[in-house]
């Protein structure tokens, strides 16, 4: 195999969705076409929301490969969300096809992976295949949210994606933790200790 076929054939790896209360963790793989440059890629939380889908588009169309996975509530409590994190990385990783031959990873951890992986500080904001997996996954998993909103709208899901923001804690203090929310972590956690005080049909 020659070496510009293997250049080419390394996926950027990120993931959206760790810092949540609720939802799962999502992680996507990026191979790049360097025949088929994508302008403007970047961190994609540097991006609005309208650029995130455009770009989001042009990757599907224009990338050698891209795959994307999750990991679930349940897994992200029995697991913990760095561990769970990991693995929706590897799934996103092992949907590639093409395989890649070498993977680089936004952060500081890498997932257990069967190709060499290379971990980068801020690689979703200075390599491009990395800030494609980045665009991937935070708009699959805002659309989730979305989802999530049009079932439950009094929890404001499609405004806060999720964060432990002032508005998403006081629904959650007013409705009850539903089963999207992830009960290992904190605000979560403190609720549920205080079951009594919630109706049966919410806790």
């Amino acid at each position: 195999m020659t070496h510009a076929l293997q250049e080419q054939l390394v996926c950027g790896v990120d993931e959206a969705g760790r810092g949540p209360l609720c939802g799962s963790v999502v992680a996507a793989a990026v191979i790049l076409d360097p025949l088929r440059p994508i302008p403007g890629l970047a961190d994609s939380k540097k991006l609005t929301a309208s650029r995130r889908q455009r770009l989001a588009a042009e990757i599907r169309t224009h990338a050698i490969a891209w795959s994307v996975a999750e990991a679930t509530v349940e897994e992200i409590d029995r697991l913990n969300i760095l561990h769970a994190t990991m693995l929706a990385m590897r799934r996103a990783v092992e949907g590639l096809s093409p395989a890649p031959l070498r993977a680089l990873v936004d952060g500081n951890r890498c997932p257990a992976l069967s190709v060499p992986v290379e971990a980068i500080v801020k690689g979703d904001a200075t390599v491009e295949a990395i800030s494609a997996a980045s665009i991937l996954a935070k708009t699959v998993r805002d659309e989730s949210m979305v989802a999530l909103d049009a079932r439950f709208p009094a929890y404001g899901f499609a405004r806060h994606k999720g964060y432990p923001t002032a508005e998403h804690l006081d629904a959650l203090r007013r409705h009850g933790v539903l089963p999207c929310h992830r009960r290992s972590f904190g605000p979560v956690r403190a609720l549920l200790s205080q079951a009594e005080l919630w109706p049966e049909a919410l806790r």
